[in-house]
């Protein structure tokens, strides 16, 4: 009874035939949303040292879909956490055999969970103008931040990155501002303004936070203007450079290196830049090859880097790997829509 009642609350799909799986040392996890709606995303696994791809591992190791836009997965306290947007849930894996640990559910639409200690996590939600509070221990929601200034239908809270005692985030969606959440009070002590629609955050060697704007786009109710790329000082919580690029690009994505010494981002090519730069760079990394480039990461003990291509969105989508000099190492399809990895470093 206990298991009807839920599986129609959820509408979970399941099977009875189970397959096993076992992820042992370094590898990565690819996060492949799927289509709005259509229930269809997935999770692959990549073994850099083999070169072996395993795809729909969720399904195949728990017997049920993943569920409605896959957006994000990070890994703590030895359990892998992937937050499933439309879905409304958050699910809890072991990261060696991607059987189920519990779940997070409830939630209005879950973008990404940041852990603050054991008992105490994150999760920032589209939609929605509070950050959820869980607790990871018992799978609950145990409170929330409200975001200052932000309305419920168009609030937007994305990525999370933490120096000491505070966490920082960027508002995306029709929005334009950073936050400063202090952890011990769960309370927002700081907003800093700035471009439109910031899309991603990293934290460089030097303790500087950076991010990057997509600039909105022609005709948009909450405007248009050129996308430019920040530098931060998290202790005075204010912009140190800016880098402004074309009217009409887009740039995403912003990645950093194991070294924490170099960026990387998508906008059509792939680039990358030192921390230490001053202009934006004019040659890209990796040549633009008239597909869709849309999820990127760096591999953060080698530097190989690896390119996710949605290519048309319907059909599966393929991952090239390049090593740090831009040289074609592999490349190997996945789920649809891949757009989000995760490094799994044991």
């Amino acid at each position: 009874m206990i298991f009807s009642v839920f599986s129609s609350c959820m509408k979970w799909d399941y099977r009875e035939v189970q397959e096993d799986f076992e992820a042992k040392g370094k590898g990565l996890y690819i996060i492949c949303e799927g289509n709005f709606q259509y229930g269809n995303a997935t999770l692959s696994y990549y073994d850099p040292q083999t070169k072996e791809v395993q795809n729909e591992i969720f399904y195949k190791v728990n017997g049920m879909r993943l569920g409605d836009v896959a957006q994000s997965m990070t890994i703590y306290d030895n359990k892998g956490w992937i937050v499933v947007n439309n879905s409304h849930v958050i699910f809890a894996i072991d990261p060696e055999s991607c059987k189920e640990m519990g779940r997070i559910e409830n939630l209005t639409s879950p973008r990404y969970i940041h852990f603050i200690n054991d008992e105490k996590a994150y999760v920032t939600q589209l939609w929605d103008n509070r950050i959820f509070i869980v607790n990871p221990k018992t799978y609950s929601v145990t409170g929330y931040i409200e975001i200052p200034g932000m309305e419920s239908f168009s609030g937007s809270t994305e990525q999370m990155v933490q120096l000491g005692e505070f966490v920082f985030c960027n508002c995306w969606s029709y929005q334009n501002k950073l936050i400063k959440i202090d952890t011990n009070a769960d309370k927002v002590v700081g907003e800093l303004e700035i471009g439109i629609q910031p899309n991603s955050l990293v934290i460089d060697k030097q303790h500087r936070i950076w991010t990057i704007t997509e600039g909105g786009y022609e005709g948009s109710p909450y405007g248009y203007e050129t996308p430019v790329l920040y530098c931060i000082d998290p202790e005075t919580f204010s912009v140190l450079k800016t880098f402004d690029f074309k009217l009409g690009n887009s740039p995403s994505e912003i990645q950093i290196n194991g070294n924490g010494d170099t960026l990387f981002w998508i906008n059509d090519d792939i680039w990358s830049m030192p921390i230490t730069a001053d202009k934006l760079p004019t040659v890209p990394f990796l040549e633009f090859q008239n597909t869709k480039y849309y999820g990127l990461t760096v591999d953060p003990w080698n530097d190989d880097v690896y390119v996710a291509d949605a290519i048309d969105y319907t059909q599966q989508g393929m991952i090239y790997r390049f090593s740090k000099f831009g040289e074609l190492i592999d490349r190997f399809y996945v789920g649809v829509t891949p757009g989000a990895f995760c490094w799994k470093d044991k």
